[in-house]
């Protein structure tokens, strides 16, 4: 590795003020929030109020998912070459983005079409034109956190106000359209993206690249370039497992509170309420896990946390909803680890190996690959495995509810502990160790 390419030693542990913070982390809030109505609401409103097939429709959104997954890639190698130009023409292209985003998001819920045939083709060019957008801002913004440096602890306070307030646009998401309708949905997310967008014109700045790292990153290969990195193809395979075990509960919760635990709809809504809220509220406790115990040593005890806490949900059964409440809590507080430290991680990942500066957007092109590959396995895993295995839902006895337990909770604790066990004998090797007080 050439040396003038190395990153820089920090001479002091930085500190990443509030006011700094927030101005980067705004723009999470805007796209975590649009992220639950194109999950959950769209396919109720294209369904059940406007006739499409839900069949057809679960394929639409499919494919526009994959082909999704697909290019984030290139939109991050489309986001180094914009890096390596200027952090104007990064804004610029993020002005854009945030544009036809909010543009793609309106149209899929005020569709100009009404034929079910129709509004199928109309869903899928929007669909597509929304997740390009969504993805090419997200890579931007996640690498441009990434590109500010610092030890561990300031690596995981950027990585924390981005997701901290992302979780509060979820909160958001989950409750305007029910409570304040669609078209006060659409105006908050266009207000969220604006203001986003301009504090992110102010938040703390990277620094600009030297001219070997520029012409390195218009080398041939410069895809494949993090996978050249040892170091990165070891966080990744414990990100996929880890993010499996978590998206198969996330997949199947209703289910359970519905067919196992007979819990009530106010219940449910509850229960992801104190899940979000206790992921948001624990973020500052994983700051000082962070600082006392460095970051692979923390999110180790945030896994195993969750296999205990799934652990002790599979005792539960019909009628031990206000129980699940703290399960709900325990587990959104290992969320709140899972959220902030494996990009923290890989932050210090690009940056041990010299890329600081010149492939953040390749990284975090395959990082976000893998974040919805996650989502994809998790659905395409439990789902078929559980009706194969003879589930149906609505069907409430003893056979269907041992086996929905299985997949919910007995599944993701075998997954996190082969995670927690690949953190402990591959990256906790490589991790430098905390800054003790």
């Amino acid at each position: 590795m050439n040396p003038s390419m190395a990153a820089p030693i920090e001479a002091a542990p930085r500190v990443l003020g509030v006011s700094g913070g927030a101005r980067y982390g705004l723009l999470g809030l805007p796209l975590a929030f649009c992220a639950l109505p194109l999950y959950v609401l769209m396919p109720n409103l294209y369904t059940r109020q406007w006739g499409v097939s839900l069949a057809a429709l679960g394929a639409v959104l499919l494919g526009a998912r994959l082909l999704d997954a697909v290019i984030d890639p290139l939109l991050g190698r489309l986001c180094d070459r914009l890096y390596a130009a200027s952090l104007h023409a990064v804004l610029a292209m993020g002005a854009v983005a945030a544009v036809v985003l909010a543009l793609g998001f309106s149209f899929l819920f005020v569709p100009l079409v009404s034929e079910p045939a129709a509004l199928l083709w109309w869903a899928g060019f929007w669909l597509v034109v929304t997740y390009a957008a969504y993805s090419a801002l997200s890579i931007a913004h996640q690498s441009w956190g990434a590109m500010l440096g610092g030890d561990a602890l300031y690596r995981s306070r950027v990585v924390a106000w981005r997701e901290g307030l992302g979780l509060v646009g979820v909160l958001l998401a989950s409750v305007t359209p029910a409570l304040l309708g669609v078209p006060v949905m659409l105006a908050l997310l266009v207000a969220g993206l604006a203001g986003g967008w301009w504090a992110w014109r102010a938040a703390p700045r990277p620094e600009r690249r030297p001219a070997a790292a520029i012409a390195a990153d218009t080398a041939a290969g410069a895809l494949r370039h993090p996978w050249r990195n040892p170091d990165f193809r070891r966080l990744l395979g414990v990100y996929l497992l880890n993010g499996i075990a978590s998206a198969i509960p996330a997949t199947l919760v209703l289910f359970f509170l519905q067919d196992r635990l007979l819990a009530s709809e106010a219940m449910q809504s509850a229960a992801l309420a104190v899940y979000f809220v206790c992921g948001a509220l624990s973020m500052p406790l994983w700051l000082r896990a962070v600082k006392r115990w460095g970051l692979a040593h923390s999110w180790r005890f945030g896994m195993l946390l969750s296999i205990a806490v799934f652990l002790g949900a599979s005792r539960l059964g019909a009628g031990d909803a206000p129980w699940f409440l703290l399960v709900c809590a325990l587990s959104g507080a290992a969320l709140g680890s899972d959220l902030v430290l494996p990009g923290a991680l890989l932050a210090g990942v690009i940056a041990r190996a010299g890329d600081r500066g010149r492939a953040e957007g390749a990284y975090f092109g395959w990082w976000n690959f893998a974040t919805k590959l996650n989502l994809a396995l998790a659905a395409g895993l439990a789902l078929p495995l559980l009706g194969w295995l003879g589930y149906v839902p609505g069907v409430r006895d003893a056979n269907a509810s041992a086996l929905l337990t299985a997949a919910y909770c007995l599944l993701p604790c075998a997954l996190k502990a082969l995670a927690a066990g690949a953190l402990h004998f591959f990256i906790l090797p490589t991790t430098a160790p905390p800054h003790t007080p």
